[in-house]
């Protein structure tokens, strides 16, 4: 027995050793490659940062001329190569390190760490080894690491006690009573201690993590890729990523306070779903508030928060005792991906109601509770039996704007009889503020009422303290510190002389729609500006190994594209595209070995659905909302990504194209200001409204005068 529990002490001390050892390889591993980051930064701040800093009598001119051009270039070095710069003394040479010194230290503190794709790189291989590893180590047993530490420092207390039960007849005569009594007694607690150590697994648990080998570099770059979201999950559990103010929507101090206090039970949710930090404060957020907005920009996990939030609500101990009866409203173009996304990251029981089972399915549901997945255009079938689920989620909620509409007053039927709501849209407002502040009346009637005009002329940060009871929205480039760079480019061109006849006619014609299309009216690729420049971004794309989707508002232009591609194409994804066969397209696209295009119609590509696969977007036309392409381009750069993505933006110069653009800028600044974090203060909430009709209107208008044909729009 003694011999068993030295054994089992040695692997339970050895359990605890590797758990943190995993974790500390991890930090070390970070710090190194964020070390090299700040470095790289500080190796583009010019010296003139450090005359900012130091001593203003100091004498830096002649520092270029003696080879040190940057920050780093001081901090290198050092005072002794520095004392050699004439006008540098002994005095002066420690003051400008010093300066440098600070300005390393603002950017380590200011660092956005990213981990940027490239498998050559020994230093970031071994950060993703170490993650891999810790990974392993905390789903075979980390959370046993204290249990393991306490059993082995208890065996090491009691096994020498014991062993005086172990000696000899002829020794144990000469041990004292009360002595060989503890003896006894301390091998049965070791005994006991076997025998439970055994029935938990917890010996299993350190065997199977003493197992557990490093992932060879080309393993690990491919896991890297497929779950990057994963990876950055572990990281911020070890590290400190910053960001704390962006991940907290910035919002006043009593309701960060509030909000923190909030307990979150992550018990239903699966093992492999690691939340993000400014994810658990969103979903404490909605937890704590009961019927809110969340807002959060595309590709920062809204889903995931609102399956969080039914795990906690589901999970015993619900501090509310209602059922675990859930309802998630959404267009049904992504029904299917929320089902999945429900099923994968919780142990929470799904169904759709939607198509010929939805009865069966909704007696289910609401005998056994679970969450129900179903479409703004089933919902009405659902009042026929009162609903009041204990959270109703409402996904794309600025589909709900107008509240005259049929899908509206089902929600908002739903909505008043459900103590918890939760409102999903990335978009919150479009063209108007008023459009916000009516997704708040079916939240908080009172706090949408206290919403004037005021709120919206006085501008966002006015607009934006009015709402935070009910709104929380963070932004990528606040939170996501490792999301690559999205590279945005207008691609200007010319038409020819058959895509501008066709141009011409349409203008003539007053039809905006021909016009906006015209550039793709040919006999042949190679007569298209715009479809010749396309084919040359997504050969050039492929040929990079990169994966590309292709965003027109039009069907037919889609057409064109994929007449020019060829085999290369998949899709297109249209309006009339199936739930199932627009999923099918994307997986299909994203598990594809080799490089190709995907054709999406940009109203019903443009949301719902997840094609980080592609890093290069090409948008064949500007939209009439700016919010519709950025929706399209966040279907790309999101979350998961680990490429830079490619935006290109096809335009043709003197214009439908670039009087829209010029006369969309406004709803672009307008939707920044208050929508997003911004400073943008000034502009007015009725002031820049350009409905689709007027905006037609103006834009012929302008181009039969420009090419001096009469004015009539259709």
């Amino acid at each position: 027995m003694l011999r068993t529990a030295a054994e089992a002490q040695a692997s339970a001390a050895e359990l605890a050793a590797i758990v943190r050892a995993a974790r500390e390889e991890v930090v070390t591993a970070h710090d190194v490659v964020r070390e090299r980051q700040v470095w790289a930064a500080i190796e583009k701040m010019s010296i003139e940062a450090i005359k900012d800093i130091a001593d203003g009598r100091a004498r830096l001119d002649e520092l270029p001329v003696h080879g040190f051009f940057s920050v780093a270039d001081v901090l290198r070095a050092g005072p002794d190569r520095l004392t050699r710069v004439p006008g540098i003394g002994p005095g002066t040479a420690p003051k400008v390190i010093a300066a440098a010194e600070r300005i390393r230290q603002a950017a380590r503190d200011s660092h956005r760490f990213r981990i940027e794709l490239d498998p050559t790189d020994a230093q970031t291989t071994r950060l993703l080894q170490a993650l891999a590893v810790w990974a392993a180590v905390r789903h075979a047993g980390a959370a046993r690491a204290s249990e393991a530490a306490q059993f082995a420092e208890d065996l090491a207390a009691d096994r020498p006690v014991a062993a005086r039960a172990a000696a000899g007849r002829l020794r144990g005569l000469f041990v004292p009573r009360r002595e060989r009594v503890k003896a006894n007694e301390a091998a049965e607690r070791i005994r006991q201690r076997l025998r439970h150590a055994n029935s938990s697994g917890l010996l299993r648990a350190a065997q199977d993590i003493r197992n557990i080998t490093v992932p060879s570099p080309e393993q690990v770059w491919r896991d890297f890729e497929r779950r990057s979201v994963e990876y950055y999950g572990l990281l911020g559990q070890a590290v400190r990523l910053g960001g704390d103010a962006a991940a907290e929507g910035f919002l006043p101090a009593d309701i960060v306070e509030r909000v923190n206090a909030q307990p979150l039970d992550t018990s239903r949710l699966s093992e492999d779903l690691r939340l993000r930090g400014y994810q658990s404060f969103g979903a404490r957020f909605i937890l704590a508030q009961r019927r809110v907005i969340l807002g959060d920009e595309m590709g920062l996990g809204k889903t995931v928060q609102a399956i969080a939030v039914m795990g906690h609500l589901a999970a015993d101990g619900n501090v509310d005792h209602t059922p675990g009866q859930f309802l998630v409203v959404c267009p049904a173009s992504v029904l299917i991906n929320w089902t999945r996304e429900i099923a994968r990251h919780s142990t929470l029981p799904v169904v759709a109601l939607h198509g010929g089972r939805r009865q069966r399915a909704e007696a289910g549901w609401r005998r056994d509770g679970g969450v129900a997945v179903t479409t703004f255009g089933s919902l009405r079938a659902l009042l026929h039996t009162p609903t009041s689920p204990t959270l109703l989620v409402v996904d794309e909620a600025h589909y709900v704007k107008n509240r005259n509409a049929q899908r509206s007053q089902a929600v908002s039927q739903i909505a008043a009889d459900s103590e918890r709501v939760l409102f999903l849209t990335g978009t919150p407002i479009e063209n108007r503020v008023d459009e916000f502040r009516a997704l708040v009346a079916y939240l908080r009637p009172e706090i949408a009422g206290s919403m004037g005009t005021e709120h919206g002329v006085l501008g966002a940060k006015a607009f934006r303290s009015a709402a935070a009871p009910v709104y929380l929205r963070r932004n990528q480039e606040d939170v996501l510190t490792e999301l690559p760079d999205l590279v945005q480019v207008d691609e200007w061109e010319e038409f020819g002389t058959e895509d501008g006849a066709a141009y011409r006619a349409a203008v003539e014609a007053g039809n905006f729609m021909a016009m906006r299309r015209a550039a793709f009216v040919v006999s042949q690729s190679r007569a298209s500006a715009k479809l010749t420049r396309l084919l040359e971004i997504a050969k050039e794309a492929m040929a990079n190994r990169r994966k590309v989707v292709v965003f027109s508002y039009f069907r037919d232009v889609l057409g064109a594209v994929a007449e020019a591609l060829g085999p290369l194409v998949r899709g297109p994804i249209t309006g009339s595209t199936s739930t199932v066969e627009r999923q099918q397209l994307v997986d299909n696209f994203t598990n594809a070995d080799k490089p190709s295009v995907l054709l999406c119609q940009i109203e019903a590509g443009g949301v719902g659905l997840n094609i980080q696969a592609a890093s290069v977007v090409i948008l064949c036309e500007p939209q009439v909302k700016p919010s519709t392409e950025a929706q399209a381009v966040a279907r790309a750069h999101r979350m998961g990504q680990v490429r830079s993505v490619q935006m290109h933006r096809l335009l043709i110069a003197d214009s439908v194209d670039q009087r829209m653009l010029e006369l969309l800028g406004t709803k672009t600044a307008l939707f920044n200001a208050y929508a997003r974090q911004s400073v943008i203060a000034e502009a007015s909430p009725g002031a820049v409204d350009i409905s689709e009709v007027e905006l037609a209107r103006t834009v012929v208008a302008q181009e039969q005068r420009r090419l001096r044909y009469g004015t009539r729009a259709t």
